[in-house]
């Protein structure tokens, strides 16, 4: 025989834990320094110059 369940309990633990990994997303991009911020935003920049000098263009050479 199964164990006996409170469903409003195992809600309430599966919103608490929804809530958790919310705080736990949350503290990762908000509790960041100044630095951090402009080093992560920089490499983003890098990354978006790199990927748009490497596109190629769309020409009628093909032809």
């Amino acid at each position: 025989m199964g164990e006996v369940v409170n469903l409003n309990r195992a809600r309430k633990d599966r919103a608490k834990a929804a809530a958790r990994a919310t705080a736990a997303a949350n503290r990762a991009t908000h509790g960041r320094t100044k630095a951090e911020r402009a080093q992560t935003e920089s490499e983003r920049r890098r990354a978006a110059r790199l990927l748009d000098g490497a596109r190629r263009e769309d020409g009628d050479d093909l032809a």
